[in-house]
């Protein structure tokens, strides 16, 4: 190990988690969405789809997906496949040291946007996620505090 990866190790930069629409297939380059004007990133009625490098990302940071179908309904290069339907593969977290009910203040600002009962509280504060959690990222943009984050 170098110095340079010694050090860079103690770094607290955060790797970033790349999330694709749930409807990719799992071998799935995407390299046919070079040749794309973004016709998932248009049909995405919560505006969670950006594009890098041309490739179908998700952005849960003002929004959630509702596996709505309509990004592979719109897809014409058979990227984004019905078929292939699946949760999004990503695992959601509460930081107990940011959020707001563990620190004993009533907030329930996670659980109210939940459709799927995944946030349970301990009576009215310790909330934690449960495996009824789709990773849909509706929880994320109304956290006051950014207290729920995407480990991967």
């Amino acid at each position: 190990m170098t110095r340079r990866e010694l050090f860079g190790s103690f770094s607290k930069e955060k790797k970033q988690i790349v999330l694709h629409p749930p409807y990719y297939k799992e071998d799935e380059d995407f390299s046919s969405c070079k040749d794309c004007e973004g016709f998932c990133q248009k049909a995405c009625p919560y505006e969670i789809i950006i594009l890098k490098n041309s490739i179908p990302t998700l952005n849960f940071s003002k929004n959630g997906c509702s596996y709505c179908d309509e990004c592979a309904k719109s897809c014409k290069y058979d990227v984004l496949v019905l078929e292939q339907k699946k949760e999004i593969s990503a695992k959601i977290e509460i930081s107990v040291l940011k959020c707001l009910s563990w620190k004993n203040t009533l907030c329930f600002s996670c659980q109210d946007p939940c459709e799927y009962d995944a946030i349970e509280f301990l009576g009215m504060f310790k909330p934690k996620i449960n495996d009824k959690c789709v990773s849909c990222g509706f929880c994320l943009s109304v956290c006051p505090q950014s207290a729920i984050e995407i480990k991967g």
